[in-house]
């Protein structure tokens, strides 16, 4: 059985070659050429002034939360349906990590939901830009500005997307970005930071490069860092993959087109939406199903896969999670945030990877609705 892969990427000749430059020539004084290239095109891109290209987006958030000083005794909130790398960084710098609800249409952090959880110990929110869309980030500026918090945007799956033609990434005090394998953009694995100020700016450089400032002397380390940096390799194929982003992201919303033109008069399922202010880049074709038809995500996800169709279920609720059991948060979380509990059974991500043809989809279509037709 030939399987359809649920991601994957676009990699034509150009990146081929982009990379075999820089494992040929990116070396001694042209060590740092593709990563020049990539954060110059994402300040081109985004607006924002500063840009670092890093290891992982995970190791961007990291960097954002130890850049604004924050640590034990703070607390930083996030949306509950998101993968827990948006999560994780606040407990690395040991804060907490505060789970709001989302709102039903966009999936997206609760504007409303993220007042109700600030306390005087909040210190920053993560926005996540779920799966290419947006939550309503004028709200939830408004919010933070009002209390003094930063905002911190996970633009790790929205990489093109808009916002009021605002770009994913340039919405708050940093912008977060992840180049993993199943990414629109990839590089295989990687990340980039965006930040407006150029203080917050200098302290990541000096933290990714083992507490070394900028333009210090060799090996002379003023505090303990971190090793976060990507290789030049990396750099080169995000970079190539970068000056194609417009045609992946018409990929993506072709993609997207095609599923909904097939199932929008399947009874009991909604697709990503696309408020008429946003530019969805529909990073993954994603259907939230009615309790009504008696499929939860785990019972379709099963079914399709037995098809040879692979998909991802929606994020579970952070405060499901083991990882996070035992946290005082995480009671208030799980009998307060009803909109992520309700929605996180029966979300599913369907095959959304970048070479899909218009009859791949065709199948997905025809057994997804054979299956929900039967039940």
């Amino acid at each position: 059985m030939n399987r359809i892969p649920v991601a994957g990427p676009w990699i034509t000749q150009f990146e081929i070659d982009a990379v075999t430059d820089a494992a040929a020539n990116a070396w001694y004084q042209n060590a740092n050429l593709y990563h020049v290239r990539l954060e110059s095109s994402f300040r081109e891109h985004t607006g924002m002034p500063f840009a670092v290209a890093l290891p992982s987006c995970t190791s961007a958030i990291h960097l954002a939360l130890l850049s604004l000083g924050i640590g034990p005794g703070d607390e930083v909130i996030v949306p509950e349906l998101t993968w827990i790398a948006t999560a994780a960084p606040i407990h690395y710098v040991g804060a907490t990590a505060v789970f709001a609800d989302v709102d039903p249409e966009t999936w997206c952090l609760d504007a409303s939901s993220f007042e109700s959880w600030i306390t005087p110990r909040t210190r920053a929110v993560i926005p996540v830009d779920l799966y290419g869309g947006f939550p309503d980030m004028a709200a939830i500026r408004a919010i933070a500005e009002k209390h003094g918090i930063a905002v911190i945007e996970d633009a790790a799956q929205a990489i093109g997307a808009r916002y009021h033609d605002q770009a994913a990434g340039s919405l708050g005090d940093f912008g977060v970005f992840s180049f993993h394998g199943s990414k629109t953009l990839t590089a295989g694995e990687g990340g980039l930071l965006l930040c407006r100020n150029q203080e917050h700016h200098r302290r990541v450089l000096t933290l990714r490069d083992h507490g070394r400032e900028p333009g210090g002397r060799l090996f002379w380390n003023s505090e303990i860092g971190y090793k976060y940096k990507m290789s030049s390799m990396q750099a080169a194929l995000a970079w190539a993959q970068m000056q194609r982003l417009g045609e992946l992201i018409d990929r993506k919303r072709c993609a997207f087109g095609w599923y909904r033109s097939r199932l929008e008069g399947l009874d009991g399922i909604t697709l990503n939406a696309e408020p008429n202010h946003i530019f969805n880049t529909y990073w993954m074709t994603s259907i939230v199903l009615d309790p009504s038809l008696g499929w939860d995500k785990e019972q379709l996800g099963k079914a399709l896969g037995e098809r040879g169709i692979d998909t991802r279920p929606f994020f579970y609720p952070l405060s499901s999670l083991p990882a996070f059991a035992g946290h005082a948060e995480t009671l208030r979380a799980q009998s307060q945030n009803t909109n992520a509990y309700s929605l996180a059974p029966f979300g599913l991500n369907l095959p959304s990877g970048l070479l899909l043809s218009e009859n791949d989809i065709d199948i997905v279509c025809k057994k997804l609705s054979r299956l929900l037709r039967t039940s």
